[in-house]
């Protein structure tokens, strides 16, 4: 904690700091992406799951999911309660198992890939956690946590990409994750040193967003009964738009196929570049907004906008107006707007706003558990609930359905916070009593009391 980039950092400009952790941190979430997201590059075309009517890709999704899914609850407990000392370890310790899973992956026979998929995604999940800690609760956390959100967006595409150029020269489907992996972990291990340079917020980040601490059982549980009813609509909508985000992200190789996209290269990256671009300048502007609970406010009206930007891309599709690239590229844009706040600003400053006293991780976590959970239903209904459905006319349905339902429930947790987030009256003090002494130094003591 007191090396000497550290020092160096707590006495430079603004400027200088943000940029800082902001590439750290941007790096070392990047690098996480090439663990969990190129198995998803390939097509494991004609193999199903144990004969069943599912694809062997969809089990390959839905296991990486659950183990996801699983670290996410386990998150809810471990994230919010690590110490500063041991956040670099842990983040290296939870990479290099994911890196051990992708090798049994491509050597364990097909029935076990399942299985290793599993433990891959199993500890995956807290590493969002671990480096929005070195983030949150500063004046500029809008700005770093936005510079965080596209690592994410970019990654997932960038690491397909690789994906698919190691398959064309040659590496076998099943080894190719392992591949990419091993491409990026000398790269995840510098970055995750430099993040752990960052200094923590300081007395004047405290101030204005309120002291970030970690939470034991008692204050997660006080949280949650706190801010239940608003809570619940955010969580709901993020049930589904999880689901909603995975589906893209895991299948856009059949979405752009599908779309008359197959030979076209570097499609990801073509597609993700604007989406990250956009979401970031977007979630920056936030920083504008000094005042916490107005800040909270302008974080819901991002959201329900993502999600109408959605709606009306797909009914300029269907008009045909626009081209399949266009639009995936705006109901990218539109998901991860009203996406990536539940992961970084939304949570932030709603602590700032309440004045509660935490960490922005739990809350991050008990979303991420709940909307994980949507995402494995929403996989199994396609296959088996609608198996007749290709993955593009299931996704389109979707989308209405996602912008319809997330905007008009978005709008009653902003109701809810618009009043829970007002500053409440403070009783003013109490005369002094005659028989007081009249020192000044007495009067300050007590009034400070």
């Amino acid at each position: 904690m007191g090396g000497r980039i550290t020092r160096w950092l707590s006495k430079s400009h603004p400027a200088v700091f943000t940029a800082y952790a902001m590439a750290a941190s941007f790096a070392t979430y990047f690098c996480m992406y090439a663990f969990r997201k190129p198995f998803s590059a390939a097509h494991y075309n004609g193999l199903k799951f144990f004969g069943t009517g599912i694809e062997l890709k969809t089990a390959f999704v839905i296991s990486q999911i659950l183990g996801y899914t699983a670290s996410k609850y386990l998150g809810i407990k471990i994230c919010p309660e690590v110490t500063r000392r041991r956040r670099p370890l842990m983040l290296i310790g939870l990479i290099l198992c994911a890196q051990l899973s992708l090798l049994l992956f491509a050597i364990v026979p097909d029935h076990l890939k399942v299985v290793a998929i599993f433990f891959n995604g199993l500890p995956l999940g807290m590493v969002w956690g671990l480096v929005v800690w070195y983030l949150e609760g500063r004046q500029k956390s809008e700005l770093l946590l936005a510079g965080l959100s596209c690592s994410f967006i970019l990654a997932s595409g960038e690491v397909k990409d690789v994906g698919r150029v190691l398959i064309q020269h040659g590496v076998g489907q099943f080894w190719m994750p392992f591949a990419t992996g091993l491409i990026f972990l000398p790269i995840f291990l510098i970055s995750t040193w430099l993040l752990d340079q960052v200094p923590g917020p300081s007395p004047e980040d405290e101030a204005a967003r309120v002291v970030r601490e970690p939470m034991a059982a008692e204050a997660r549980a006080s949280f949650v009964r706190r801010f239940f009813w608003g809570l619940l609509p955010l969580l709901l909508v993020y049930f589904f738009l999880t689901a909603y985000r995975d589906f893209r992200d895991n299948f856009q190789v059949e979405l752009f196929d599908q779309l008359g996209y197959a030979d076209k290269s570097a499609v990801f990256s073509r597609t993700e570049l604007p989406v990250a671009l956009g979401v970031m300048i977007a979630l920056a502007a936030l920083n504008v907004v000094k005042d916490n609970r107005r800040g909270l406010m302008a974080a819901h009206g991002l959201m329900i906008g993502g999600l109408l930007v959605m709606g009306l891309a797909t009914l300029l599709l269907d008009a045909h107006l626009i081209s399949g690239l266009a639009w995936m590229i705006l109901v990218g844009f539109g998901s991860y707007l009203a996406y990536v706040p539940y992961g970084s600003v939304l949570f932030d400053r709603m602590i700032a706003s309440t004045g509660f006293v935490g960490t922005a991780v739990f809350a991050i976590y008990l979303a991420d558990a709940i909307g994980y959970t949507g995402s494995v239903g929403v996989q199994l209904f396609k296959d088996l609930g609608d198996p007749s459905a290709t993955r593009l006319a299931f996704f389109r349905t979707f989308t209405y359905l996602m912008s319809a339902f997330g905007a008009a429930t978005l709008l009653l947790a902003a109701g809810y916070f618009a009043l829970k987030g007002k500053p409440r009256a403070v009783r003013p003090p109490a005369p002094l009593p005659a028989t007081a002494p009249s020192s000044r130094s007495t009067e300050t003591g007590l009034l400070r009391g």
